[in-house]
């Protein structure tokens, strides 16, 4: 499992101090770059050789509300890695209090908009965070 932390700023909320829940998607989004970035896989590098990752689909289920100030916990997890396609289970914590459980799928595809499978190298990188 994979976790990154992101403090909530003033532009991240309401006006009741409550998290627009448009920027809980920015949340999951970074702590996917993150794990990703972490790995060792090179999104650059891909993309000049003409692939990119894309998000496909994202189930969000909003438990609580997170606040001005507080501290979110974004845990992602490695799951089922098909071909061209990649599910994350993702969960957004602050503290013991669970905000948000999402699952996300990304695909894999060309830069010209075409599913493509995952390169080796991008594969075990991929499965070596489930070995972490």
């Amino acid at each position: 499992m994979h976790v990154s932390e992101y403090r909530i700023y003033y532009e991240d909320t309401d006006m009741a101090g409550i998290v627009y829940y448009a920027n809980y998607l920015k949340y999951l989004e970074r702590a996917r770059s993150d794990l990703v970035r972490e790995a060792g896989i090179d999104q650059l590098r891909m993309r000049a050789h003409g692939l990119v990752f894309a998000v496909a689909r994202v189930e969000v289920t909003f438990r609580a509300p997170a606040r001005f100030g507080e501290l979110v916990q974004v845990r992602t997890r490695l799951g089922r890695i098909g071909g061209a396609t990649l599910a994350l289970p993702q969960q957004i914590r602050v503290g013991e209090r669970s905000v948000v459980d999402a699952l996300t799928r990304v695909i894999c595809m060309t830069t010209e908009g075409r599913a493509a499978r995952f390169p080796a190298e991008v594969r075990a990188a991929l499965a070596a965070i489930d070995a972490d």
